[in-house]
């Protein structure tokens, strides 16, 4: 079956469904038991999709956590408020004080905030590892290594890792060693993390499966050897999103082959005419051969999604990253992504190298973190135009004021 058709129906059984189109919304926390006999049935059958209890899930749970596990493989889809929760807990599920954990220094920063704050304090170290590292990340194992999490392409830099170099690698030394991966930019289907050996596929779901930017939810997908743990131990945390949002990620999955496709080429199109600008230094889409680690895009990824960034020749001042973001037109300024709307913000070198512990940063120029949304492409090209043009004025009226002094 082609993604396209898998993801129009996956996750639609009639027992979720009850005669709709769509997964019932069932928002319960009791589920009630009809005799004894019933509710020990319950209880032998409550990690296998029986009603036990709300925080074990409802149908509308049910329905989505299937069609995840049907899209990107696996045993079993935990599902989480958000996220950032999605990461911690599938993390938490398998360290304990005294463990070690390798982190891509390129990963989401609020990852990093929790193995440098949380993960620190319950006495479980953090070592970080560049994303171009390949088949070399065997040199930071340790004896105590537990989890390695790897993000591809990276947040806000977009290098791409050479996931099965490094799967390969971590398997030869220490096979028991526990291999996660922020999978988010893919949405799940341009990169299947399970098919190349990760253990576990973590999405925010709050970006291209919600796809409109009005609610939050977190996936990891875990394969069979992972799925019981990941599966307990977020469920003795507390973790679970409520149905209505489960019920809203599953209706975004039947759009997302058309929204992935449409934020693909549109992207390719913005990426294309940055690449070409005068006053851009260099753009970081995966699909275009300047973004570092492009040739493992072009092996293991199906298609691009809409979020990728690009480096400004000159280093912007205060006045005129103003002057260029506050007056954008179709582009707004916000966190998140994934959504129909394109979004952008700034990030300076500098502050960009202090979450880049062991490489840095290779460049002076301001970086743009772009994601490209559903209007037409040339409305954003000419968007970002009138934008890099107000820089451009800024600095010619600041160089005259200056030729007077």
């Amino acid at each position: 079956m082609s993604l396209q058709t898998k993801l129009v129906h996956a996750g639609r059984k009639k027992r979720y469904t009850q005669g709709a189109v769509n997964s019932v919304i069932q928002r319960a926390s009791s589920l009630v038991f009809d005799s004894i006999e019933a509710k020990k049935e319950a209880m032998e059958n409550r990690t296998k999709g029986a009603l036990f209890y709300g925080r074990r899930g409802t149908l509308t749970h049910f329905a989505l956590q299937d069609a995840m596990v049907e899209i990107e493989g696996g045993a079993g889809c935990y599902l989480y408020p958000c996220g950032a929760a999605a990461i911690a807990n599938a993390i938490l599920a398998f360290v304990k004080t005294g463990d070690h954990i390798l982190v891509s220094e390129a990963s989401y920063e609020p990852t990093q905030e929790f193995c440098e704050h949380i993960l620190k304090d319950f006495g479980v170290e953090t070592d970080y590892f560049s994303p171009l590292i390949g088949r070399y990340i065997t040199n930071h194992i340790k004896p105590n290594t537990k989890v390695v999490f790897l993000e591809s392409p990276s947040s806000i830099t977009m290098e791409l890792h050479d996931v099965p170099a490094i799967v390969k690698a971590i398997r030869k030394v220490n096979p028991e060693i526990v291999i996660m991966m922020d999978n988010t930019w893919s949405a799940g289907v341009l990169f299947k993390a399970l098919d190349h050996d990760v253990d576990i596929s973590i999405q925010a779901g709050t970006k291209y499966l919600i796809g409109h930017s009005d609610a939050m939810l977190g996936t990891a997908v875990a394969n069979q050897r992972c799925w019981d743990q990941l599966r307990e131990r977020s469920y003795l945390m507390g973790q679970m999103c409520d149905a209505d949002t489960a019920y809203m990620a599953a209706r975004g999955l039947r759009t997302l082959a058309v929204r992935l496709k449409q934020h693909h080429e549109s992207s390719l199109k913005v990426a294309n005419w940055l690449a070409n600008h005068p006053k851009v230094a260099t753009v970081n889409h995966p699909a275009l051969a300047s973004c570092k680690g492009h040739e493992f895009f072009k092996r293991d990824f199906s298609g691009a999604s809409g979020l990728f960034s690009f480096v400004l020749k000159d280093h912007l001042s205060d006045v005129q990253l103003s002057d260029f973001l506050d007056n954008m037109t179709h582009f707004s300024m916000a966190y998140s992504w994934g959504g129909f709307e394109s979004l952008i913000l700034a990030n300076q070198p500098e502050d960009l190298a202090k979450i880049r512990p062991v490489s840095g940063i290779d460049f002076t120029g301001t970086l743009i973190r772009l994601h490209i949304g559903l209007e037409d492409p040339d409305d954003l090209i000419a968007d970002l135009a009138a934008g890099l043009d107000r820089i451009k004025l800024h600095k010619n009226k600041v160089n005259a004021l200056q030729s007077l002094v």
